[in-house]
Protein backbone atom coordinates (compact mmCIF):
# COMPACT_ATOMS: atom_id res chain seq x y z
CA UNK A 1 0.00 0.00 0.00
CA UNK A 2 2.94 2.51 0.98
CA UNK A 3 4.78 1.45 -2.39
CA UNK A 4 1.09 1.88 -4.01
CA UNK A 5 0.68 5.73 -2.02
CA UNK A 6 4.22 6.83 -3.12
CA UNK A 7 3.68 6.42 -6.50
CA UNK A 8 0.35 8.24 -6.51
CA UNK A 9 2.27 11.47 -4.84
CA UNK A 10 5.42 10.76 -7.42
CA UNK A 11 2.78 11.42 -10.53
CA UNK A 12 1.50 14.19 -8.84
CA UNK A 13 4.83 15.62 -7.97
CA UNK A 14 5.90 19.08 -10.25
CA UNK A 15 8.53 19.74 -11.60
CA UNK A 16 8.89 23.61 -12.45
CA UNK A 17 11.02 25.07 -15.03
CA UNK A 18 13.10 27.99 -14.88
CA UNK A 19 11.22 31.31 -15.36
CA UNK A 20 11.86 34.85 -15.03
CA UNK A 21 13.07 36.54 -11.99
CA UNK A 22 10.30 37.90 -10.00
CA UNK A 23 9.09 41.21 -10.60
CA UNK A 24 7.14 43.49 -8.03
CA UNK A 25 3.61 43.79 -7.64
CA UNK A 26 2.10 46.41 -10.32
CA UNK A 27 1.19 49.24 -8.12
CA UNK A 28 -2.11 51.93 -9.02
CA UNK A 29 -0.53 55.38 -6.89
CA UNK A 30 0.62 53.83 -3.76
CA UNK A 31 -1.16 50.80 -3.52
CA UNK A 32 -0.26 47.93 -5.61
CA UNK A 33 -2.89 46.02 -7.56
CA UNK A 34 -2.74 42.01 -6.32
CA UNK A 35 -3.54 38.92 -8.48
CA UNK A 36 -4.51 35.82 -6.70
CA UNK A 37 -4.57 32.39 -8.45
CA UNK A 38 -7.66 30.31 -7.70
CA UNK A 39 -8.39 26.46 -9.36
CA UNK A 40 -11.72 28.12 -9.71
CA UNK A 41 -14.27 31.06 -9.20
CA UNK A 42 -18.07 31.02 -7.99
CA UNK A 43 -20.93 31.20 -10.18
CA UNK A 44 -22.59 34.06 -8.19
CA UNK A 45 -21.74 36.78 -5.79
CA UNK A 46 -24.85 36.74 -3.44
CA UNK A 47 -23.64 35.20 -0.31
CA UNK A 48 -26.37 33.56 0.85
CA UNK A 49 -26.13 31.07 -2.38
CA UNK A 50 -22.41 30.68 -2.58
CA UNK A 51 -21.31 29.61 -0.33
CA UNK A 52 -18.63 27.14 -0.73
CA UNK A 53 -15.24 27.04 -0.54
CA UNK A 54 -14.65 28.28 -3.68
CA UNK A 55 -17.39 31.25 -2.93
CA UNK A 56 -16.22 32.50 0.61
CA UNK A 57 -12.51 32.98 -0.72
CA UNK A 58 -14.46 36.15 -3.22
CA UNK A 59 -17.13 37.13 -1.20
CA UNK A 60 -15.63 37.44 2.33
CA UNK A 61 -13.64 40.74 0.50
CA UNK A 62 -17.55 42.32 -0.87
CA UNK A 63 -19.74 41.97 2.13
CA UNK A 64 -19.60 42.13 5.77
CA UNK A 65 -21.61 40.93 8.96
CA UNK A 66 -23.21 42.72 12.10
CA UNK A 67 -20.69 40.69 13.79
CA UNK A 68 -16.95 39.71 13.02
CA UNK A 69 -15.39 36.63 13.84
CA UNK A 70 -11.59 36.96 15.13
CA UNK A 71 -9.87 35.04 13.33
CA UNK A 72 -6.52 36.65 14.89
CA UNK A 73 -7.59 36.82 18.16
CA UNK A 74 -5.47 33.65 18.23
CA UNK A 75 -2.13 32.33 16.28
CA UNK A 76 -2.10 31.06 13.60
CA UNK A 77 -5.70 32.16 12.64
CA UNK A 78 -7.70 29.96 14.39
CA UNK A 79 -9.33 32.33 16.61
CA UNK A 80 -13.05 32.32 17.38
CA UNK A 81 -13.87 35.16 19.61
CA UNK A 82 -16.12 38.04 18.48
CA UNK A 83 -15.84 41.47 17.86
CA UNK A 84 -17.96 44.71 15.87
CA UNK A 85 -18.75 44.59 12.49
CA UNK A 86 -21.09 46.28 10.59
CA UNK A 87 -23.20 45.92 14.79
CA UNK A 88 -20.63 48.54 17.10
CA UNK A 89 -22.17 47.03 19.85
CA UNK A 90 -25.02 43.96 20.74
CA UNK A 91 -26.69 42.73 23.60
CA UNK A 92 -28.62 40.27 25.10
CA UNK A 93 -32.45 41.32 26.51
CA UNK A 94 -33.16 37.92 27.71
CA UNK A 95 -32.53 34.13 26.44
CA UNK A 96 -34.29 34.63 23.71
CA UNK A 97 -33.57 38.29 22.21
CA UNK A 98 -30.56 39.89 20.92
CA UNK A 99 -30.32 43.93 20.42
CA UNK A 100 -27.78 44.86 17.84
CA UNK A 101 -27.05 48.48 17.38
CA UNK A 102 -25.57 49.28 14.00
CA UNK A 103 -22.65 51.77 12.97
CA UNK A 104 -23.91 55.15 11.84
CA UNK A 105 -22.88 56.19 8.52
CA UNK A 106 -21.77 52.49 6.60
CA UNK A 107 -22.36 52.95 3.23
CA UNK A 108 -23.36 50.10 0.63
CA UNK A 109 -20.92 50.26 -2.95
CA UNK A 110 -23.91 51.78 -4.13
CA UNK A 111 -23.84 54.76 -2.45
CA UNK A 112 -26.40 53.83 -0.32
CA UNK A 113 -26.39 53.98 3.46
CA UNK A 114 -26.95 50.88 5.98
CA UNK A 115 -29.97 50.69 7.89
CA UNK A 116 -32.03 48.85 10.18
CA UNK A 117 -34.19 47.71 7.20
CA UNK A 118 -31.54 46.14 4.95
CA UNK A 119 -30.84 43.92 7.73
CA UNK A 120 -34.26 42.61 8.32
CA UNK A 121 -34.25 42.17 4.67
CA UNK A 122 -31.28 40.28 4.78
CA UNK A 123 -32.62 37.66 7.15
CA UNK A 124 -36.37 37.85 5.98
CA UNK A 125 -38.46 34.77 5.16
CA UNK A 126 -38.58 36.01 1.80
CA UNK A 127 -34.96 35.80 0.89
CA UNK A 128 -33.68 33.33 3.53
CA UNK A 129 -35.61 31.79 6.28
CA UNK A 130 -39.07 30.85 4.29
CA UNK A 131 -39.95 27.71 3.22
CA UNK A 132 -40.27 29.29 -0.09
CA UNK A 133 -37.27 31.35 0.03
CA UNK A 134 -34.89 31.49 -3.34
CA UNK A 135 -31.85 31.11 -0.71
CA UNK A 136 -33.21 28.03 0.81
CA UNK A 137 -29.62 27.57 2.39
CA UNK A 138 -30.46 29.93 4.92
CA UNK A 139 -32.87 27.84 6.51
CA UNK A 140 -30.02 25.54 8.24
CA UNK A 141 -28.31 28.44 9.66
CA UNK A 142 -31.83 31.06 10.65
CA UNK A 143 -34.23 28.78 11.07
CA UNK A 144 -34.00 29.38 14.97
CA UNK A 145 -35.26 33.21 14.67
CA UNK A 146 -39.11 33.48 15.32
CA UNK A 147 -39.38 37.67 13.95
CA UNK A 148 -36.61 39.75 13.60
CA UNK A 149 -37.71 44.07 13.58
CA UNK A 150 -36.47 47.43 13.07
CA UNK A 151 -36.27 49.22 16.39
CA UNK A 152 -34.91 51.99 14.69
CA UNK A 153 -33.22 52.95 11.57
CA UNK A 154 -29.91 52.34 13.95
CA UNK A 155 -31.36 49.10 16.08
CA UNK A 156 -32.48 45.66 15.32
CA UNK A 157 -34.06 42.82 17.17
CA UNK A 158 -33.72 39.42 17.09
CA UNK A 159 -35.95 37.28 18.45
CA UNK A 160 -35.39 33.58 18.77
CA UNK A 161 -37.91 30.41 18.52
CA UNK A 162 -36.31 28.97 22.20
CA UNK A 163 -33.36 30.43 24.25
CA UNK A 164 -30.18 29.82 21.74
CA UNK A 165 -26.62 29.84 23.03
CA UNK A 166 -25.48 30.74 19.72
CA UNK A 167 -27.61 34.06 18.45
CA UNK A 168 -24.05 36.30 18.19
CA UNK A 169 -22.07 33.48 16.10
CA UNK A 170 -25.57 33.23 13.63
CA UNK A 171 -24.58 36.40 13.31
CA UNK A 172 -21.29 36.69 12.39
CA UNK A 173 -21.29 33.19 10.18
CA UNK A 174 -22.18 32.30 6.63
CA UNK A 175 -25.40 33.66 5.06
CA UNK A 176 -25.35 36.34 7.84
CA UNK A 177 -23.50 39.20 4.98
CA UNK A 178 -25.74 42.15 4.73
CA UNK A 179 -27.24 43.02 1.28
CA UNK A 180 -29.04 46.14 0.29
CA UNK A 181 -32.73 45.66 0.08
CA UNK A 182 -33.44 48.40 -2.50
CA UNK A 183 -30.29 46.57 -5.23
CA UNK A 184 -31.71 43.03 -4.34
CA UNK A 185 -35.14 43.56 -5.36
CA UNK A 186 -34.22 45.69 -7.99
CA UNK A 187 -32.35 43.07 -9.34
CA UNK A 188 -34.77 40.26 -8.67
CA UNK A 189 -37.57 41.50 -10.72
CA UNK A 190 -37.35 38.68 -13.33
CA UNK A 191 -37.82 36.45 -10.18
CA UNK A 192 -34.06 35.13 -10.34
CA UNK A 193 -31.53 35.65 -7.41
CA UNK A 194 -29.34 38.14 -8.04
CA UNK A 195 -26.00 37.37 -9.55
CA UNK A 196 -23.97 40.34 -8.28
CA UNK A 197 -25.80 41.97 -4.97
CA UNK A 198 -23.88 44.98 -3.62
CA UNK A 199 -22.06 45.01 0.14
CA UNK A 200 -20.23 47.15 2.26
CA UNK A 201 -16.77 45.47 2.19
CA UNK A 202 -13.57 46.81 1.72
CA UNK A 203 -13.57 45.69 -2.24
CA UNK A 204 -16.46 46.23 -4.86
CA UNK A 205 -16.99 44.18 -8.07
CA UNK A 206 -15.58 45.60 -11.09
CA UNK A 207 -15.57 43.27 -13.88
CA UNK A 208 -17.06 39.52 -13.69
CA UNK A 209 -15.94 37.08 -16.17
CA UNK A 210 -16.98 33.49 -15.67
CA UNK A 211 -14.27 31.48 -17.26
CA UNK A 212 -11.66 33.67 -16.22
CA UNK A 213 -11.44 36.23 -13.29
CA UNK A 214 -12.98 38.45 -11.22
CA UNK A 215 -11.33 41.71 -10.63
CA UNK A 216 -12.58 44.23 -7.09
CA UNK A 217 -11.59 47.50 -6.94
CA UNK A 218 -10.76 49.44 -3.28
CA UNK A 219 -14.05 50.90 -1.91
CA UNK A 220 -12.15 54.07 0.19
CA UNK A 221 -15.41 54.60 2.08
CA UNK A 222 -15.32 51.45 4.19
CA UNK A 223 -16.10 52.01 7.87
CA UNK A 224 -13.01 49.94 8.93
CA UNK A 225 -10.20 51.70 7.29
CA UNK A 226 -8.92 52.60 3.71
CA UNK A 227 -8.15 49.46 1.42
CA UNK A 228 -4.71 48.59 1.72
CA UNK A 229 -4.64 47.42 -2.43
CA UNK A 230 -5.48 49.01 -4.81
CA UNK A 231 -7.64 46.10 -6.46
CA UNK A 232 -8.19 42.49 -6.03
CA UNK A 233 -8.25 39.99 -9.30
CA UNK A 234 -9.19 37.06 -8.59
CA UNK A 235 -7.73 34.46 -11.79
CA UNK A 236 -8.73 31.08 -12.63
CA UNK A 237 -5.95 28.82 -13.00
CA UNK A 238 -7.03 25.14 -12.75
CA UNK A 239 -3.57 23.46 -12.67
CA UNK A 240 -1.57 23.59 -9.63
CA UNK A 241 1.83 23.87 -11.84
CA UNK A 242 0.54 26.98 -13.60
CA UNK A 243 -0.38 28.73 -10.70
CA UNK A 244 3.43 27.85 -8.98
CA UNK A 245 4.73 28.95 -11.78
CA UNK A 246 2.61 32.28 -11.96
CA UNK A 247 3.92 32.74 -8.53
CA UNK A 248 7.25 31.90 -9.49
CA UNK A 249 7.76 34.41 -12.30
CA UNK A 250 6.04 37.70 -10.90
CA UNK A 251 2.32 37.30 -12.35
CA UNK A 252 0.83 36.13 -8.82
CA UNK A 253 1.02 37.24 -5.68
CA UNK A 254 -0.88 35.07 -3.83
CA UNK A 255 -2.07 31.32 -4.97
CA UNK A 256 -4.20 28.73 -3.36
CA UNK A 257 -4.50 24.76 -3.17
CA UNK A 258 -0.93 23.75 -3.17
CA UNK A 259 0.09 20.53 -2.32
CA UNK A 260 2.32 19.45 0.38
CA UNK A 261 4.45 18.09 -1.91
CA UNK A 262 5.34 21.16 -3.84
CA UNK A 263 5.80 23.30 0.07
CA UNK A 264 9.67 23.02 -0.03
CA UNK A 265 10.32 23.82 -3.69
CA UNK A 266 8.16 27.29 -3.40
CA UNK A 267 10.14 27.69 0.06
CA UNK A 268 13.66 27.58 -1.78
CA UNK A 269 12.92 30.55 -3.66
CA UNK A 270 13.95 33.75 -2.13
CA UNK A 271 11.21 35.96 -2.49
CA UNK A 272 8.40 33.70 -1.91
CA UNK A 273 7.49 31.04 0.24
CA UNK A 274 4.33 28.61 1.59
CA UNK A 275 1.97 29.71 4.55
CA UNK A 276 0.05 26.58 5.82
CA UNK A 277 -2.74 26.17 7.97
CA UNK A 278 -4.47 22.91 9.24
CA UNK A 279 -8.31 23.77 8.76
CA UNK A 280 -11.24 23.66 10.42
CA UNK A 281 -12.64 21.65 8.32
CA UNK A 282 -13.04 17.44 7.14
CA UNK A 283 -12.66 15.96 4.00
CA UNK A 284 -15.31 13.39 4.17
CA UNK A 285 -16.93 10.59 2.57
CA UNK A 286 -20.80 10.22 1.98
CA UNK A 287 -22.81 7.02 1.24
CA UNK A 288 -25.97 6.85 -0.15
CA UNK A 289 -28.27 5.05 2.71
CA UNK A 290 -30.83 4.47 -0.17
CA UNK A 291 -29.11 2.51 -1.87
CA UNK A 292 -29.79 -0.87 -1.81
CA UNK A 293 -26.23 -2.09 -1.20
CA UNK A 294 -25.69 0.38 1.44
CA UNK A 295 -29.04 0.56 3.14
CA UNK A 296 -27.76 -1.54 6.07
CA UNK A 297 -25.22 0.38 8.79
CA UNK A 298 -23.38 -2.61 8.88
CA UNK A 299 -22.12 -2.18 5.17
CA UNK A 300 -21.38 1.58 5.75
CA UNK A 301 -19.37 0.67 8.92
CA UNK A 302 -17.61 -1.82 6.95
CA UNK A 303 -16.16 0.71 4.32
CA UNK A 304 -15.53 3.18 7.35
CA UNK A 305 -13.56 0.26 9.15
CA UNK A 306 -11.63 -0.63 6.33
CA UNK A 307 -9.41 2.96 5.69
CA UNK A 308 -6.80 4.11 7.20
CA UNK A 309 -6.93 7.22 7.56
CA UNK A 310 -3.33 7.82 8.88
CA UNK A 311 -1.88 6.01 5.87
CA UNK A 312 -3.35 8.82 3.65
CA UNK A 313 -2.10 11.60 5.83
CA UNK A 314 1.07 10.14 6.09
CA UNK A 315 1.53 9.58 2.17
CA UNK A 316 -0.67 12.40 0.66
CA UNK A 317 -0.34 14.85 3.04
CA UNK A 318 3.58 14.67 4.18
CA UNK A 319 1.74 13.73 8.00
CA UNK A 320 0.58 17.43 7.79
CA UNK A 321 -3.40 16.71 7.88
CA UNK A 322 -4.67 15.52 10.82
CA UNK A 323 -7.21 12.98 11.36
CA UNK A 324 -9.66 14.49 13.96
CA UNK A 325 -10.89 12.94 17.20
CA UNK A 326 -14.80 12.40 15.67
CA UNK A 327 -16.62 15.43 13.77
CA UNK A 328 -15.42 18.18 16.16
CA UNK A 329 -12.62 20.75 16.49
CA UNK A 330 -10.95 22.51 19.08
CA UNK A 331 -12.58 25.34 18.08
CA UNK A 332 -15.18 24.78 19.71
CA UNK A 333 -13.61 26.03 22.73
CA UNK A 334 -15.45 24.07 25.96
CA UNK A 335 -17.71 22.26 23.85
CA UNK A 336 -14.47 19.88 22.32
CA UNK A 337 -13.71 16.38 24.10
CA UNK A 338 -9.48 15.61 23.10
CA UNK A 339 -10.62 12.37 24.56
CA UNK A 340 -12.98 11.17 22.32
CA UNK A 341 -10.87 8.43 19.57
CA UNK A 342 -10.32 8.68 16.34
CA UNK A 343 -12.50 7.23 13.82
CA UNK A 344 -11.47 3.37 14.07
CA UNK A 345 -9.55 1.48 11.52
CA UNK A 346 -9.93 -2.34 11.96
CA UNK A 347 -9.82 -4.19 8.81
CA UNK A 348 -10.78 -7.53 10.61
CA UNK A 349 -14.33 -6.06 12.09
CA UNK A 350 -14.99 -4.68 8.47
CA UNK A 351 -14.61 -8.46 7.61
CA UNK A 352 -17.17 -9.72 9.98
CA UNK A 353 -19.48 -7.23 9.41
CA UNK A 354 -19.65 -8.10 5.70
CA UNK A 355 -20.02 -11.49 6.74
CA UNK A 356 -23.06 -10.72 8.74
CA UNK A 357 -24.43 -8.32 6.44
CA UNK A 358 -23.79 -10.84 3.53
CA UNK A 359 -21.97 -8.91 0.58
CA UNK A 360 -21.30 -11.29 -2.30
CA UNK A 361 -18.96 -8.59 -3.97
CA UNK A 362 -20.88 -6.38 -5.55
CA UNK A 363 -19.87 -2.97 -7.40
CA UNK A 364 -20.26 -0.09 -5.79
CA UNK A 365 -19.49 3.37 -7.24
CA UNK A 366 -17.56 6.33 -5.83
CA UNK A 367 -18.03 9.14 -7.59
CA UNK A 368 -15.49 12.39 -7.40
CA UNK A 369 -14.68 15.41 -9.17
CA UNK A 370 -10.95 15.67 -10.54
CA UNK A 371 -9.58 18.62 -8.64
CA UNK A 372 -12.09 20.21 -6.68
CA UNK A 373 -11.26 18.28 -3.13
CA UNK A 374 -7.03 18.07 -2.86
CA UNK A 375 -5.67 14.84 -3.30
CA UNK A 376 -9.38 13.94 -3.66
CA UNK A 377 -8.56 11.37 -6.73
CA UNK A 378 -5.07 9.99 -5.04
CA UNK A 379 -7.48 9.21 -2.11
CA UNK A 380 -10.18 7.45 -3.31
CA UNK A 381 -7.85 5.48 -5.67
CA UNK A 382 -6.00 4.53 -2.51
CA UNK A 383 -8.99 3.98 -0.54
CA UNK A 384 -10.62 1.61 -3.32
CA UNK A 385 -6.78 -0.35 -2.57
CA UNK A 386 -8.04 -0.62 1.20
CA UNK A 387 -11.69 -1.71 0.42
CA UNK A 388 -10.19 -4.52 -1.93
CA UNK A 389 -7.81 -5.77 0.85
CA UNK A 390 -11.22 -6.60 2.86
CA UNK A 391 -13.01 -7.60 0.46
CA UNK A 392 -15.26 -5.18 -0.86
CA UNK A 393 -15.54 -4.09 -4.80
CA UNK A 394 -15.63 -0.19 -5.50
CA UNK A 395 -14.85 1.31 -8.95
CA UNK A 396 -13.94 5.12 -8.99
CA UNK A 397 -16.29 7.32 -11.83
CA UNK A 398 -14.43 10.32 -12.11
CA UNK A 399 -17.01 13.33 -13.31
CA UNK A 400 -16.84 17.17 -14.08
CA UNK A 401 -19.87 17.65 -12.17
CA UNK A 402 -21.11 15.46 -8.88
CA UNK A 403 -24.47 17.75 -9.30
CA UNK A 404 -25.23 16.66 -12.69
CA UNK A 405 -25.63 12.41 -11.84
CA UNK A 406 -28.78 11.49 -10.79
CA UNK A 407 -29.51 10.98 -7.22
CA UNK A 408 -30.01 7.59 -7.15
CA UNK A 409 -27.12 6.56 -9.33
CA UNK A 410 -25.01 8.29 -6.54
CA UNK A 411 -23.55 5.59 -4.04
CA UNK A 412 -20.49 7.22 -2.41
CA UNK A 413 -19.19 10.58 -3.07
CA UNK A 414 -16.62 12.81 -1.30
CA UNK A 415 -17.57 16.19 0.28
CA UNK A 416 -16.20 18.54 2.88
CA UNK A 417 -17.76 20.06 6.14
CA UNK A 418 -16.49 23.09 7.37
CA UNK A 419 -17.10 24.59 11.19
CA UNK A 420 -19.25 27.43 9.77
CA UNK A 421 -19.59 28.95 13.18
CA UNK A 422 -17.39 27.15 16.85
CA UNK A 423 -19.60 24.79 17.82
CA UNK A 424 -21.04 21.31 16.87
CA UNK A 425 -24.32 23.19 15.20
CA UNK A 426 -22.00 25.01 12.93
CA UNK A 427 -20.56 21.29 12.27
CA UNK A 428 -21.91 18.07 12.02
CA UNK A 429 -25.52 19.52 12.70
CA UNK A 430 -25.58 22.22 9.75
CA UNK A 431 -24.20 19.76 7.41
CA UNK A 432 -25.50 16.51 8.18
CA UNK A 433 -28.97 18.01 10.00
CA UNK A 434 -32.42 17.99 8.19
CA UNK A 435 -31.31 21.38 6.63
CA UNK A 436 -28.19 20.29 5.29
CA UNK A 437 -26.83 18.80 2.06
CA UNK A 438 -27.08 15.19 3.02
CA UNK A 439 -30.66 15.63 4.19
CA UNK A 440 -31.92 17.85 2.22
CA UNK A 441 -30.25 18.01 -1.23
CA UNK A 442 -29.18 14.35 -1.85
CA UNK A 443 -31.77 13.07 0.05
CA UNK A 444 -28.75 10.22 0.69
CA UNK A 445 -30.11 9.94 4.60
CA UNK A 446 -33.51 10.29 5.57
CA UNK A 447 -35.80 9.63 8.21
CA UNK A 448 -36.71 7.65 10.26
CA UNK A 449 -32.49 6.45 10.39
CA UNK A 450 -31.89 10.34 10.66
CA UNK A 451 -34.56 11.29 13.22
CA UNK A 452 -32.81 10.69 16.54
CA UNK A 453 -29.20 12.64 15.25
CA UNK A 454 -31.68 15.38 14.13
CA UNK A 455 -33.70 15.40 17.61
CA UNK A 456 -30.10 15.59 19.48
CA UNK A 457 -29.59 18.44 16.93
CA UNK A 458 -32.62 20.30 17.95
CA UNK A 459 -31.81 19.87 21.78
CA UNK A 460 -27.99 21.22 21.63
CA UNK A 461 -30.06 24.45 19.82
CA UNK A 462 -32.36 25.28 22.62
CA UNK A 463 -30.18 24.54 25.71
CA UNK A 464 -27.90 26.68 27.14
CA UNK A 465 -26.24 24.93 29.86
CA UNK A 466 -23.35 23.57 29.00
CA UNK A 467 -22.46 20.92 30.61
CA UNK A 468 -25.76 19.09 29.15
CA UNK A 469 -24.67 20.71 25.67
CA UNK A 470 -21.75 18.42 26.37
CA UNK A 471 -23.54 15.80 27.05
CA UNK A 472 -25.96 16.19 24.44
CA UNK A 473 -22.63 16.63 21.88
CA UNK A 474 -21.33 13.15 22.91
CA UNK A 475 -24.44 11.75 21.85
CA UNK A 476 -24.85 13.06 19.09
CA UNK A 477 -21.34 11.56 17.90
CA UNK A 478 -22.16 8.98 18.90
CA UNK A 479 -25.51 8.35 16.59
CA UNK A 480 -23.80 9.57 13.41
CA UNK A 481 -20.88 7.67 13.73
CA UNK A 482 -23.22 4.31 14.79
CA UNK A 483 -25.56 5.37 12.12
CA UNK A 484 -22.16 6.38 9.68
CA UNK A 485 -24.15 8.11 6.96
CA UNK A 486 -20.83 8.82 6.18
CA UNK A 487 -17.14 8.82 7.69
CA UNK A 488 -14.33 11.13 8.58
CA UNK A 489 -10.91 10.71 6.61
CA UNK A 490 -8.81 13.74 7.49
CA UNK A 491 -8.31 17.80 8.67
CA UNK A 492 -6.59 18.96 4.94
CA UNK A 493 -3.14 21.23 5.33
CA UNK A 494 -4.55 24.35 3.44
CA UNK A 495 -1.61 25.85 1.67
CA UNK A 496 -0.69 29.35 -0.15
CA UNK A 497 2.13 30.21 -2.17
CA UNK A 498 2.57 34.35 -0.64
CA UNK A 499 5.24 37.04 -1.94
CA UNK A 500 6.95 37.66 1.02
CA UNK A 501 6.35 41.12 0.62
CA UNK A 502 2.74 40.80 0.88
CA UNK A 503 2.26 40.54 4.71
CA UNK A 504 -1.00 38.51 5.04
CA UNK A 505 -2.14 35.38 7.61
CA UNK A 506 -4.38 32.49 6.24
CA UNK A 507 -7.36 31.21 8.68
CA UNK A 508 -8.49 27.93 9.08
CA UNK A 509 -11.29 28.47 7.11
CA UNK A 510 -11.34 29.47 3.87
CA UNK A 511 -11.68 33.15 3.92
CA UNK A 512 -9.26 34.88 2.24
CA UNK A 513 -9.33 38.21 4.63
CA UNK A 514 -8.26 41.28 2.73
CA UNK A 515 -9.46 43.74 4.67
CA UNK A 516 -6.43 46.39 6.28
CA UNK A 517 -6.02 44.15 9.38
CA UNK A 518 -4.69 41.59 7.80
CA UNK A 519 -3.24 43.25 4.19
CA UNK A 520 0.23 44.91 4.52
CA UNK A 521 2.95 45.21 2.02
CA UNK A 522 6.24 46.08 2.46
Amino acid sequence: MLKFLGKLVAFGAIALAVVAPIQPAAASGQRPDITIAVADIPPTLEPGKEMSNVGTRTTYSIFDTLIRRDFLSQAGGSGAALKPGLAESWKRVDDQTLEVKLRPNVHFHNGAVLTADDVVFTFSEQRLRGKDAPLPEGRAYFSVFDQIEAVDPLTVRFHAKQPDPLMEQRLSSWASWIVNKADWLEKAKDGKIPQFPVGTGPYKLEKYQASDSIRLVAFDDYFGGRPTAASITFRKVPEQAARIAGLVSGEFDIITNVSPDQIDQINGYDNIEARSVVLANSHVIVYNTTNPLLADKRMRQALSLSIDRQLLVDSLWNGKAIVPHGHQYPEFGDMYDPSRPQPAYDPEKAKALLKEVGYKGETITYASEPSYYLNALPAAQAMIEMWKKVGINVELKVVENLDKIPLDQLMIRNWSNSTRYPDPLGAICVTWGPYGSAQKTWKSWQEPNSTAFNNLCKGLEGTLDQKKRFALEKQLLDTWEDEAPGTLLYQPLETYGVRKTVKWQPYTFYYMDLRPDNLAFE
